[in-house]
């Protein structure tokens, strides 16, 4: 299979519309149609299912689906991190989620710079879920995910920290001077949903919760009455007097780890995450 072919298949398989990937892609329908074909051809399977009014995907286009974002995104990455190492300013990137593991990358930086050989990290802060798939596709060496949210498939990847959850309520809540709470009785709050956050396409789910992309519009909302949330202990030295944290007992815990691509042969990178494994 050719690069192209799978960008085109991608295209097709995520809008499921012929027109749309066709435009998405910058090219005319037709050609793109029979560039699939000719793929289904040469694989020997069904790729789509095809009716006058929708496409849908098989058993099999479903697979490369999954198998060509991963291809595409290790052609991106190599691409990316060939670009980075003829630079005359070598440097990592590190990407995390932003607000989230603040007190532990301050002394994750700090620490690696006192290593003699260190060299300059550049801090990426992204929303919900995008860090994953910035280390995938090149434009990171180095992230702080966060399990069980994140994936750490084909990565690898070391454990830093496990720690518990809590709920964040707008300070005068009836809740919020609860010593605890538990996952059934934060669902039943009628009157502070929780919020939604993005699929990996982008869209949000169905639910109540306002739409919410980063944790400080997050906490707006839950200042201003309209959210609660469900959050890693370690958010609480970043909260401020118009919110409470409340320990829920039952919600499952949130392990850190730090990832990379298992191909990577850095030096430095391997400094940074040795200094990471000790702090």
């Amino acid at each position: 299979m050719e690069t192209r072919e799978l960008r085109y298949f991608v295209a097709v398989a995520e809008e499921l519309h012929f027109g749309r990937a066709a435009e998405r892609l910058g090219i005319a329908q037709p050609p793109l149609s029979r560039a699939i074909q000719q793929l289904e051809r040469r694989l020997g399977v069904n790729l789509l299912h095809r009716s006058h009014r929708a496409v849908s995907l098989t058993e099999a286009g479903a697979v490369l689906l999954r198998e060509g974002r991963a291809a595409l995104d290790a052609v991106a990455a190599a691409d990316r991190r060939t670009r980075r190492a003829a630079t005359t300013s070598p440097s990592l990137v590190l990407v995390t989620k932003a607000g989230a593991s603040g007190e532990l990358l301050a002394k994750l930086l700090a620490a690696y710079a006192a290593e003699p050989d260190a060299i300059t990290v550049d801090v990426q802060l992204c929303g919900v879920g995008e860090q994953e798939r910035h280390l995938r596709d090149g434009r990171a060496d180095v992230a702080l995910l966060h399990m069980p949210y994140d994936s750490t498939s084909g990565l690898d990847a070391e454990v830093l920290r496990t720690e518990n959850q809590v709920a964040v309520l707008p300070a005068g809540h009836a809740m919020a001077t609860e010593p605890h709470l538990r996952m059934s009785e934060i669902s039943s709050l009628a009157d502070l949903p929780l919020p939604r956050w993005p699929n990996s396409d982008g869209t949000y789910p169905d639910g109540p919760g306002p739409a919410v992309r980063d944790h400080t519009q997050l906490i707006q909302l839950i200042e201003l009455g309209r959210a609660m949330a469900v959050l890693p202990e370690s958010c609480i030295p970043l909260l401020n007097s118009s919110v409470t944290a409340v320990p829920v007992l039952d919600a499952p815990q949130v392990t850190t780890v730090i990832a990379w691509p298992p191909q990577s042969r850095s030096r430095p990178l391997a400094a940074l995450i040795r200094t990471a494994v000790r702090l």
